[in-house]
């Protein structure tokens, strides 16, 4: 299939933005009171600020839809199902994890969702490296950070083992 051009690609783009900040908006239903829950929490020294959280995420979300938005350009949904469905997967899971974590306060299950999610970023990076290079790259931010708050997440339920 032929790249994906002119206001099409554009309405692709502006399509891509919604379904990431819609996921982000089902996690973020969840973390509505996450403030206090999260300030009572015992946390390690290391650990960001609350305040930290949204504006990484936001950039991050952008920088997902923009990869997504680029492998479909580039080859339509019907030429890239697995690299698509494989994103939209991976967003499906990161949304649990706040879920698992702020309003159901699973720490243990939740560190299970990011190590799921971290495989399921990985695959979503080797099929997208097939397509775009520039997809691909654009994910590492994500990578690194959900890679982060994977053992931020093991260490706040290991100090926390009443609570999570």
């Amino acid at each position: 299939m032929a790249r994906i051009t002119g206001g099409k690609a554009f309405a692709g783009l502006l399509g891509w933005v919604l379904v990431c900040f819609i996921a982000a908006g089902i996690g973020g239903v969840a973390s509505m009171q996450a403030g206090e829950f999260y300030q009572a929490l015992a946390q390690p020294d290391w650990a960001p600020p609350s305040s930290v959280f949204g504006p990484v995420w936001t950039t991050l979300y952008a920088l997902m839809a923009v990869s997504a938005w680029l492998v479909w350009r580039e080859r339509g949904f019907r030429a890239a199902p697995t690299a698509l469905t494989l994103f939209l997967v991976q967003l499906a899971v990161n949304a649990l994890w706040s879920w698992l974590f702020f309003a159901w306060h699973m720490g243990g299950p939740a560190l299970a969702d990011i190590v799921l999610l971290w495989l399921l970023i990985v695959a979503t990076m080797v099929a997208f490296w097939r397509v775009s290079r520039l997809a691909t790259w654009l994910l590492v931010p994500y990578l690194l950070w959900v890679s982060f708050a994977g053992f931020l997440n093991y260490t706040v339920w290991q100090l926390n083992p009443g609570v999570l």
